[in-house]
Parts: C-alpha cells; structure tokens; sequence
C-alpha cells in the first residue's frame, strides 16, 4: 500500500476492531514499561499527533500509543504484521534504518526495545530523525549496562545493552535533543541484577528456549500472583518517581528527544 494512501486512511476505520488492553499488559513488567511512558510523555507529546511504532509487530503498544494522536506500525516481520492488520492496525513491512515514509512526517516516533537488536543503532536513530517533524519526538526503551548481558539478552537476540551517556551520545549525534533521560526498573533492580550475578557465578542461568523469530511477540517469562501485581505496584511507584527526577540506575533506560524546530525555539 503507498504511505500516502496508509497516511490518509480514517483512525475510526481501524479502532472498532482493535483491542483496548491485551494479556501482556497485566504482565509488570510490560506495565512498568507502559505506565513510564505515559508519565515522561504526557506533559510533552501531542495528543493529536500521528505516531510512529517502530517495531510495531503485532501492535501490541498501538492501544497505548493512542493516546497521542493516529498510530501507524512498521516492522520487518510479516507473520506478526499479519496479527496486527487482524487487529485492524495499520501498519507496513519495513526496516527500521530504511523507513517508508517521507521526511517530517511524524509527532512522536516510538522505539520500543528496538536499538539493541540492530547492528546499525545509529542508522535507526538517523532515520528515526529524519522522519520526525521539526519539534517532533523520538522515544526509546533499551536493556541497560552491558555487564548485565545474560542468556536472556542472547535468546532473544539482543547484540548490546546500553548506559545512559551512551544513549544520549547516540541521539545527540542523530541530531536530536534530549529532553528526558532515565534509568528504569530501578526498584526491582537490586534483585534482577543480584539474581543475574548469582546465576552467573553458579553457572545456573535457565536454559530459555529461543523466540521463534516468526512470532508474534516473544513470551515474557510468567509471574505468578501476587508478586506480579507487587511488581507492577512497584511499577506504579516508579513512574511517579519519574514525573519528578531521572533515576541514577535500573535494568533499562528511557530516554525521550526533540528534534529540534527549525526556528531554534519549542
């Protein structure tokens, strides 16, 4: 399908069959990760703008990216497109460093654990700035410090994890400008990363099976009740933190960057 005609198609059109909460989003991880976002992002992003989910796969963060304004997807995995256009998503085939769509498109483009799957990082965040709109947004969720690579980074096919000086070097020499950058997962961090340690030491780190890489989404590893709902509560907790302050570690970052009006001025 052209973009032109993708860009131009009624969001009333998709949203009568697409969900408005999926299984993942009771997970507390995947809630963690959600309810982050929404505290960085609401003060600053359009609530009207178009959106772009890189990486979309099967759209499961489309019903939250709503939130600010007409989503549209582009992944380079055809099976997990399929379940989002079932969904009733839109979304198109694409690589993340080669992107579909003209120039100054997008309010707001979404790069959801993305970077650290790919060997070109900065081509992505190149792209990422040369589809945004001049006082547009890019924002990012990745592993953080690489001396926390484990098994779990391996099976599901990550090549870096990545600090916070890092990440922004990374977009400030894309040509964005950082208006927010934080460590997450930073209350449950003393646990995963001690639990990593000792599984290293002990050479018990569990034998995860490989993410069929045509899949929809790669299954999180389940949390039984009622440390999940702490967990998320714990997730709720940090969000509010991150309305207020970066936090100085945690087990991933999220960082949010404008690129810059063309005038100089927000």
């Amino acid at each position: 399908m052209p973009t032109g005609v993708l860009l131009t198609m009624t969001v009333e059109s998709t949203r009568a069959t697409a969900p408005v909460r999926i299984a993942e989003d009771d997970h507390w991880w995947f809630h963690t990760r959600t309810q982050a976002l929404f505290r960085v992002l609401d003060p600053i992003a359009r609530p009207d703008g178009l959106v772009l989910d890189v990486g979309s796969g099967a759209g499961n963060m489309a019903h939250h990216l709503a939130r600010y304004g007409q989503v549209v997807g582009v992944d380079n995995a055809l099976e997990p497109l399929s379940v989002a256009w079932q969904r009733g998503y839109r979304s198109l085939p694409g690589d993340a460093d080669e992107l579909p769509f003209a120039a100054n498109t997008f309010d707001l483009v979404a790069l959801l654990d993305i970077i650290e799957h790919a060997e070109n990082d900065a081509g992505i965040l190149a792209e990422a700035h040369r589809v945004c709109r001049p006082g547009g947004l890019v924002t990012i969720t990745t592993p953080a410090f690489g001396w926390l690579f484990s098994h779990n980074d391996v099976v599901n096919h990550h090549l870096r994890r990545y600090t916070a000086p890092h990440l922004r070097r990374l977009l400030e020499q894309s040509g964005f400008r950082v208006r927010f950058l934080s460590y997450t997962y930073f209350l449950v961090f003393p646990a995963a990363a001690g639990l990593i340690m000792v599984r290293r030491v002990m050479g018990t780190e569990k034998e995860l099976a490989s993410p069929d890489d045509g899949a929809y989404q790669v299954e999180m590893e389940p949390t039984p009740e009622p440390l999940n709902s702490i967990l998320a509560k714990l997730g709720d907790w940090e969000a509010s933190l991150l309305g207020r302050t970066s936090l100085p570690w945690g087990t991933a970052l999220l960082a949010v960057g404008e690129r810059p009006p063309e005038n100089g001025t927000r």
